[in-house]
């Protein structure tokens, strides 16, 4: 079984930034195929921020954040991170970290994720 926890949420000002990590723990925790970001504001859908291939450290950001956040993994591939510079109102939702295994896939949705954690607010005021 595997645990993701999140952490590194907060409520910041517009052009600030933020870190979020997220540590997996498990006996699979090292071992996974991708790992992502994934945000939900109220009444909206959950949409992929970021994601990450293991073992190729192939990344994908969604158009509204390229240039501003960075998806990255430790050495163990057991702690994700997301730095988010240049924060802006619109990424204002509770943000999850996601881990998959098994590939190839695109890693894109959130069906193909078999672990979540229980997500951390990130709230931009302007």
């Amino acid at each position: 079984q595997v645990h993701l926890v999140e952490s590194g949420g907060g409520s910041v000002q517009a052009g600030r930034s933020l870190r979020l990590s997220c540590t997996a723990s498990g006996a699979t925790a090292s071992s996974t195929f991708c790992m992502g970001w994934f945000r939900q504001a109220p009444g909206k859908e959950r949409e992929r921020v970021a994601t990450i291939i293991t073992d190729r450290g192939l990344t994908y950001y969604s158009d509204s954040v390229k240039g501003r956040f960075t998806i990255s993994q430790d050495n163990d591939k057991d702690t994700l991170s997301l730095q988010m510079n240049s924060l802006k109102p619109e990424d204002t939702a509770k943000y999850y970290c996601a881990a998959r295994w098994g590939g190839p896939t695109s890693c894109a949705t959130v069906i193909e994720y078999a672990y979540w954690g229980q997500g951390t607010q990130v709230t931009v005021s302007s």
